[in-house]
């Protein structure tokens, strides 16, 4: 595995960061230790020239997680081939899993049948667990767009590019039909009921036809509790515009885009119809879940995507009112994960215990945040809650930051140096 500091334009990025954080010791040196984290511990660049990227603690690849954490390295990867190899080799794994099994979430290095569970699902060698969430699917299209417009590379856009983005598609279709026409269950025995789906692996009712599409799992692998998982198809409208410009640009294939728009327009449609509702505080809001016959789940969760992350993620709200209420229902004690504490306040997750603030969620925070005074108010915060050891985690208690889930978790440390690299004047193009 090259060292992190093999790498001259991480190394130029650092020092460059130092000159502009020069009166900030403290973020600047857990800056210098998360950006250098990822690339010195959890990246493996593979025989195939493919990249393999653990999730940190957990010695299995996210298609979600690996998206996250080498998404900070897009700005060294316009100067450096050697670090834009990485990224590229990154996305034809990506898609080569997508190939073998599209419900899964998580997957092995070698088909060697390792998993976190023996689920009651259809498991191969290659996949350490299936949960499918809506969000592994709309990352790899994600950073292979992103890989395009920020280094100009194209050679991972190909047939198997070409092949799993039609699969992805596919997928979505299915699912927006989930209850007739999808053979995707899952449970897990033994186990907290969030960790399994509900009616014979099923999952809870939801009305097909919509336009949505259902996911069984958020991005935190927490079982929805209604199946239109409204913040994961925000992330599918964007991602399907940017397969509309990949067909059209690199592949030439008017089928593949004309299919992507007309999905994508279908499942933002049902956002904007199925996916909102009023509140006597906060007027009207996105809800986080739905399923579609008028229920809904009003709250936030750290892990993106989120509702605090759809401006992050591009998402066009037809009315800029609701995505502001939104905004403010998720930032205030009406959400039932929002947590306020002697060290700092912020959103957490069904996930982890109670009054336990997640650094994803308050990297995402500054991330969006409009000014940049905003933004280093939140570095402060962040830098302050690293509960002494100079990198961050999963969850944090709100009023000890020396409590925490997870001693090594890559997702926070790139959330946080991305997070560094914005205010700092480094824009991923998009």
């Amino acid at each position: 595995m090259k060292q992190s500091h093999q790498y001259s334009s991480v190394e130029t990025i650092i020092q460059e960061v130092k000159e502009k954080l020069k009166d900030e010791q403290k973020i600047f040196e857990m800056f210098q230790n998360c950006y250098r984290n990822t690339l010195d511990t959890t990246v493996q660049k593979m025989s195939d020239r493919t990249t393999y990227v653990i999730t940190g603690d957990i010695k299995a690849m996210w298609l979600r997680d690996s998206t996250a954490q080498l998404r900070p390295y897009l700005i060294a990867a316009k100067y450096e081939s050697a670090i834009a190899d990485l990224l590229v080799g990154l996305s034809k794994r990506q898609f080569s899993y997508i190939q073998i099994d599209p419900y899964a979430n998580a997957f092995n290095e070698q088909n060697n049948g390792n998993c976190w569970e023996k689920d009651d699902t259809d498991m191969n060698g290659w996949v350490w667990e299936r949960k499918y969430e809506v969000d592994s699917l709309c990352y790899p299209l994600q950073f292979a767009y992103l890989i395009w417009k920020n280094t100009g590379r194209t050679d991972h856009l190909n047939d198997v590019f070409q092949a799993g983005a039609k699969k992805i598609i596919e997928i979505f279709r299915t699912e927006q039909f989930h209850e007739e026409k999808s053979s995707y269950s899952f449970i897990r025995h033994n186990t907290y009921f969030t960790d399994t789906l509900s009616r014979e692996g099923k999952g809870a009712l939801v009305k097909s036809g919509i336009g949505m599409t259902w996911s069984g799992f958020r991005p935190s692998d927490d079982a929805c509790t209604y199946g239109y998982l409204v913040p994961s198809n925000m992330f599918a409208v964007v991602v399907l515009k940017y397969l509309e410009e990949i067909a059209d640009e690199i592949f030439h294939d008017t089928a593949l885009k004309t299919n992507a728009a007309a999905l994508r327009q279908e499942i933002y449609d049902a956002v904007e119809s199925f996916g909102i509702t009023k509140t006597e505080e906060f007027g009207t809001v996105y809800a986080y879940e739905t399923d579609g016959f008028g229920q809904y789940h009003l709250m936030d969760d750290a892990n993106v995507p989120s509702l605090l992350s759809m401006e992050y993620l591009g998402y066009p709200a037809k009315h800029k009112e609701t995505a502001e209420n939104t905004r403010r229902f998720i930032l205030s004690e009406a959400n039932p994960y929002y947590y306020e504490g002697k060290k700092a306040a912020g959103i957490g997750s069904p996930h982890t215990p109670t009054k336990y603030i997640w650094h994803i969620a308050l990297a995402m925070e500054g991330l969006t945040a409009k000014s940049k005074e905003k933004k280093f108010e939140i570095l402060q915060k962040l830098a302050a809650t690293d509960g002494g050891t100079g990198l961050l985690h999963e969850g944090f208690h709100a009023d000890d930051d020396t409590h925490y889930t997870r001693e090594w978790f890559s997702w926070a440390n790139a959330m946080f140096s991305e997070l560094v690299l914005d205010y700092c004047g480094y824009q991923i193009q998009i």
